[in-house]
């Protein structure tokens, strides 16, 4: 059984500063490993892509890496041939300076699209990094990743006498296809690279494409992970607990500190037909402005939910009739709701979490999603992004 600690896992150092992106904040992470790593990763599927996105995923087609480069404040995102002659310094700047290949480095950028690195204050910042090289401190890495974050995102488990520890960022522009945002794993346990993919591709797909704030898909989600092995053999069904465990707390986390949010919304969808239905219904509800404004309100209108799974209509399996809608334990629908059963269910949508529960009974498939209430915060945080 994988439980909380707060050691790290062995044989990762870092390098976390302030190279001058947009702020006085430290928008440059590396972390790197004293071995090479069995690792794997997953991306967006935006045809939009950034140059980190598509050299990461090439980087990582042998299964193997030895470090993470994050900058935080640019995303390096449409700035055709430049940007990739950029992010391609960046790595053989770092891989220069701790003298391992730089195919061996995986790259995540976050934040405006279409701005250039600024380059020079890169090259400057970066000079001396192998010497100033120290023991991996990995909050200082989740807040060294952030954008609008308020808050740095890090779980970690025991795996026998292993460790695992993940880190993101992200509170935007967050309808993952493939993974989310940027996030990253780290552990001192031996598996397999066919073994960790099959576990890693599992848990990215129940926990963080589970995730929703805003429906916008990001040009640059990054997920990716590095197991050195320097602990040992783990149980492989132990370690896909803990990584289960640690993305969806990391998820959680995240929908906690979305852009504007004041709640976090958690839909379960039970006997579908399949999965995939599962999720395509519960995706409905959480995605739905409607719904997410009535989270926000407190408003006990349900019929937002009921109006959210009838857009789902290439879904011809699901009957109205069979359908049963519930917030908590309460049933709203079918029910007739009394001035009693109204008052609690404003109570429930008062809470911190709103839980929301889709039963369509015509299988016995189950789908659990997380998502955030829409207020004016999130408007007043992206109406000036930029600027």
């Amino acid at each position: 059984m994988s439980l909380a600690i707060s050691s790290t896992p062995q044989g990762f150092s870092a390098f976390i500063t302030n190279l001058g992106i947009r702020d006085t904040t430290d928008d440059f992470v590396f972390i790197k490993s004293s071995v090479p790593c069995v690792a794997d990763g997953v991306f967006t599927q935006s045809i939009f892509a950034g140059p980190s996105v598509t050299i990461s995923r090439n980087n990582l087609k042998d299964s193997q890496a030895q470090g993470i480069v994050v900058i935080s404040k640019n995303a390096n995102v449409a700035n055709g041939s430049v940007g990739i002659a950029d992010a391609q310094e960046v790595l053989q700047l770092v891989a220069t300076e701790i003298g391992i290949a730089a195919h061996n480095i995986v790259i995540a950028s976050t934040g405006v699209i279409g701005r250039r690195y600024p380059i020079e204050k890169i090259r400057a910042g970066l000079l001396g990094l192998g010497k100033n090289l120290t023991p991996a401190d990995f909050h200082a890495a989740a807040r060294g990743i952030m954008t609008t974050d308020t808050v740095p995102k890090l779980a970690t488990r025991q795996i026998g006498d292993a460790k695992l520890v993940g880190i993101a960022k992200g509170v935007g522009m967050i309808e993952p296809n493939m993974a989310t945002l940027l996030t990253f794993f780290f552990t001192d346990a031996a598996i397999s690279a066919n073994s960790l993919r099959s576990i890693f591709r599992s848990t990215i797909d129940k926990t963080f494409n589970c995730l929703s704030v805003d429906t916008d898909t990001s040009t640059s989600d990054s997920a990716v992970i590095l197991a050195n092995g320097i602990a040992g053999e783990v149980s492989e069904a132990d370690f896909a607990s803990a990584l289960q465990e640690i993305a969806q707390e990391l998820v959680l986390k995240i929908a906690k500190d979305a852009e504007g949010a004041t709640k976090i919304i958690e839909v379960t969808v039970d006997s579908a037909i399949n999965y995939a239905q599962a999720k395509t219904v519960a995706k409905a509800i959480v995605n739905s402005p409607l719904v997410k404004t009535a989270v926000y309100g407190a408003d006990p209108n349900w019929g937002r939910v009921a109006m959210a799974i009838g857009k789902c209509e290439n879904e011809q399996q699901i009957n109205p009739e069979r359908v049963v809608i519930r917030f908590d334990n309460v049933k709203v629908y079918p029910n007739s709701l009394t001035d009693e059963n109204l008052e609690q269910l404003r109570q429930i949508m008062s809470k911190d979490q709103v839980n929301i529960h889709v039963s369509l009974n015509i299988g016995e498939a189950s789908a659990t999603v997380w998502g955030c209430d829409l207020s004016e915060g999130y408007i007043e945080i992206n109406g000036k992004y930029s600027t």
